[in-house]
């Protein structure tokens, strides 16, 4: 079917592309089309409009050459890892990462012959040192750990990398292109779960690869579509819809994070507050370098009782629902222990800090005084 005539109008609202597959008028148009020579499409899986406008803004956003959106922000960082790393070769990843990608890094990529050395890259000397020690084709941080909220210095790691050879990849889950943008920085790669603040409604499962190297980029588009990673058209669709407001909910959230923050601070029963914003946090001084707008959205806090005063805590604060994600427009909490670490054995949970007390926060953008009521609910539980 030809395409409506609109005449002299067009779409507020970019049209949904959902056909799997597209016509082409012969063979020539076929060549034309996969050789890169022409523009056009011809089956989803290898690229479609809605992913394509989709990255484009968001490649922008970040100040990179090229963009590609995949199903989900594992499905990101796999095919950045699947597109960098053969076998033989290993990543330098952060001693301190979401618990999903240290299984992806240790047991998944590991099974094709891809070794994962772990540092904290806090410890640039340390960092150093474990480059000249593996001679990594990776090094591998996030802008902010999950859940804890350390932040490196991107910038020296950025050096480090350059200076050995390697690339420096980036999940920047955390603080969206709003408050860094890690590729000026100097890393090579970015990732960002659009599942979580980029989306901001919790109705979409996406990810994001944006970086510099144009002929990263050929290898990535291709593992993308051999190894199934692609976006639907219709989560794209949605994800747009989402990046219009991004910059507003993530100012709005993050003032509400610093102030909660604070609040939580003085509560009975809080035995510990967790956010880079705040002169108690270990990388105070470097976050407000990194991120002048605001420290994110993100923070922990601890209840002394354990598990048990989690539970009540949940139980008599239902306005705020307990969520395994994070980056809805408004507050919700999880359950380190038991959901993005709970995996991890328990002395390694110990020692990155992740408590049975622990209850990490995703702010939202309520009105400040509505949040706080709720909070208090659940903390005189």
């Amino acid at each position: 079917m030809p395409n409506p005539d609109l005449g002299q109008s067009s779409p507020l609202v970019p049209p949904l592309y959902t056909s799997a597959v597209y016509t082409l008028p012969d063979l020539d148009a076929l060549d034309a089309v996969s050789d890169g020579l022409a523009p056009g499409y011809i089956y989803a899986r290898d690229a479609h409009p809605n992913g394509d406008h989709l990255a484009a803004q968001l490649a922008a956003l970040e100040a990179g050459a090229w963009g590609i959106v995949c199903g989900s922000g594992m499905a990101a960082l796999s095919a950045a890892f699947v597109g960098m790393l053969s076998a033989g070769d290993t990543v330098l990843a952060s001693n301190r990462l979401y618990g999903r990608t240290t299984q992806l890094l240790k047991q998944q990529l590991g099974r094709f012959g891809v070794k994962t050395a772990a540092v904290d890259v806090n410890d640039l000397d340390e960092t150093r040192a474990a480059v000249r020690e593996h001679e990594p084709k990776v090094l591998f941080a996030e802008t902010m750990s999950n859940p804890l909220c350390r932040v490196p210095d991107l910038p020296a790691l950025a050096e480090i990398a350059r200076s050995a050879g390697c690339r420096l990849v980036v999940d920047n889950t955390f603080a969206t292109p709003v408050l860094c943008r890690p590729l000026e920085l100097g890393a090579d790669v970015v990732m960002e779960s659009l599942t979580k603040m980029i989306g901001g409604h919790s109705d979409v499962t996406l990810g994001f690869l944006a970086g510099t190297d144009p002929d990263l980029r050929t290898r990535v588009a291709q593992v993308v579509s051999v190894w199934g990673f692609a976006a639907s058209p219709f989560g794209c669709w949605q994800a747009e819809r989402g990046l219009h407001t991004l910059g507003l909910r993530m100012r709005a959230a993050t003032a509400n994070a610093f102030a909660v923050a604070d609040w939580l601070a003085g509560q009975p029963g809080v035995s510990r507050v967790v956010y880079p914003g705040r002169p108690d946090h270990p990388d105070y001084e470097l976050a407000g370098l990194l991120f002048p707008a605001g420290c994110g959205n993100m923070l922990c806090f601890e209840l002394a009782g354990g598990r048990a005063e989690v539970n009540r805590f949940m139980r008599a604060a239902p306005g705020i629902p307990f969520s395994p994600s994070l980056g809805h427009a408004t507050t919700t909490v999880s359950y380190p222990a038991g959901t993005s670490h709970r995996y991890d054995d328990p002395a390694e949970r110990e020692r990155q800090g992740i408590s049975a007390g622990l209850v990490r926060v995703s702010v939202g953008c309520e009105p400040l005084g509505e949040l706080k009521r709720e909070l208090a609910k659940g903390l005189s539980a």
